[in-house]
Parts: structure tokens; sequence; C-alpha cells
């Protein structure tokens, strides 16, 4: 089974791509979509910009502890913070 989307944005940017699907992955796409009261082709473009955005996010985080890593500061417990602070 194939299943085509189209996206047209304004102006005069347009995109489409095919993919294959199994009639069981077809079905749980629709289902996802009909709960989430979205097209078939909103579902599949919101699941892959959140899966980019997840992966990014990833990599901004794994960056940020890399340079903390290599700071060579070091964390404390919370408890010191709330005792300075008089928390």
């Amino acid at each position: 089974m194939c299943s085509t989307m189209n996206y047209t944005k304004k102006g005069d940017e347009f995109m489409a791509f095919s993919i294959r699907l199994t009639g069981e992955e077809k079905a749980l796409a629709e289902s996802y979509a009909k709960i989430h009261a979205i097209s078939l082709g909103e579902a599949f473009k919101s699941a892959l910009f959140d899966r980019i955005e997840d992966e990014y996010d990833v990599a901004v985080a794994n960056e940020a502890y890399k340079e903390y890593v290599d700071s060579g500061r070091k964390s404390r417990p919370i408890e010191e913070l709330w005792k300075e602070l008089d928390l």
C-alpha cells in the first residue's frame, strides 16, 4: 500500500512525498490522526518534526553537558543552595 501526502505552504513552495505502509501501519496512522482530529498528512508531518525537534534537543543537551564536564565545574547538593538562600 502506498500513501501519498502533499504539503503546500504560502507562496510557491511545494513538497510532495510518498511512503509505503502496510495495511496495519496505515490503520494505526489513520486511527492516530482521527483521535487527534487531524489529517493523515498532518499526523505524519507532526511526527516528523517532533522527532527532528527531539533529536535536536538531545544534541544541544549533550553539547551543554560536555561543556560543563570540560569546564571542571562541580555541582553541589540542592540543600546547600537552599541553606545559603535561607529557604
